[in-house]
């Protein structure tokens, strides 16, 4: 999703995201398309003091100023970087872009945007407050998360994109619905100590896939495993960590301390 409306909110997000983040370790970079090119955005991330690389929208005066470029850094037969400084109608300050050229081929397909006075060539440019060279900025946007990986999981082993409802808000719902179901998976290979990240389909059909009766011992309510699930012994671990698990709560949750 591109435009304005995708960094509605974004602000709040991250203001309780890195609450809830805390100490655990330094966030080395924030990286985002250009749906995420707002000034508010920038200004938040700047007053933590995060390093950030934000694909610009190609504004009017985005392109204008790319298109003045003229100190090109050649990297390649294909590839050249530069950059410029702007500050944007609204802005409090002059902030650093970086601009990639590459030259357009009939074998391949290019990534960016063509510009009217620049012929022959497409066009990335990226918002950042690191001072790095330009290629390593663009290198380092491109090696960004894994997104791709994780999106393809929604849509193939979630089906995201096979709801479309008569009601839009319907539609929201379901889509919103997988989405929770999607952390939930993730937050329950973090619970049960996988060393090692797993698509949704590997944990339905490794993990989760299993005949089990619900029953009770004594008091106590129990799930009754059947033997042929595999290597049941191994997942006893597995099972145990889930038990032991804290559940993480947003501070807004917490109960305020009473003297």
């Amino acid at each position: 999703m591109h435009g304005p409306a995708t960094s509605r909110g974004v602000v709040a997000f991250l203001e309780e995201a890195l609450a809830l983040w805390g100490q655990r370790q330094k966030i080395r970079l924030v990286r985002a398309d250009s749906g995420f090119f707002d000034d508010a955005l920038l200004s938040f991330l700047e007053q933590r003091s995060l390093a950030y690389i934000i694909v610009a929208r190609m504004t009017r005066w985005v392109k204008r100023e790319a298109e003045r470029i003229v100190q090109w850094q050649e990297l390649d037969a294909d590839y050249a970087v530069g950059e410029f400084q702007l500050k944007l109608h609204g802005w409090a300050k002059v902030r650093r872009f970086i601009v990639i050229r590459e030259r357009q081929r009939e074998s391949r397909a290019s990534v960016g945007r063509k510009l009217i006075h620049v012929p022959g060539y497409t066009f990335r440019i990226f918002a950042t407050n690191r001072d790095d060279a330009p290629e390593l900025i663009w290198r380092d946007y491109n090696r960004r998360a894994d997104m791709e990986n994780r999106i393809a999981e929604l849509k193939h082993d979630l089906g995201i994109d096979h709801f479309c409802l008569k009601q839009f808000h319907a539609t929201e719902a379901a889509f919103r619905t997988i989405l929770l179901l999607f952390n939930l998976l993730a937050e329950f290979q973090r619970a049960a100590g996988l060393p090692s990240y797993r698509e949704p389909a590997t944990i339905r059909t490794q993990i989760l896939t299993c005949g089990a009766i619900l029953g009770r011992s004594a008091r106590r309510i129990v799930v009754h495993l059947g033997e042929s699930w595999g290597r049941l012994k191994t997942r006893n671990p597995l099972l145990a960590s889930i038990l032991d698990w804290q559940i993480p709560t947003s501070p807004k949750f917490s109960p305020l301390l009473r003297c």
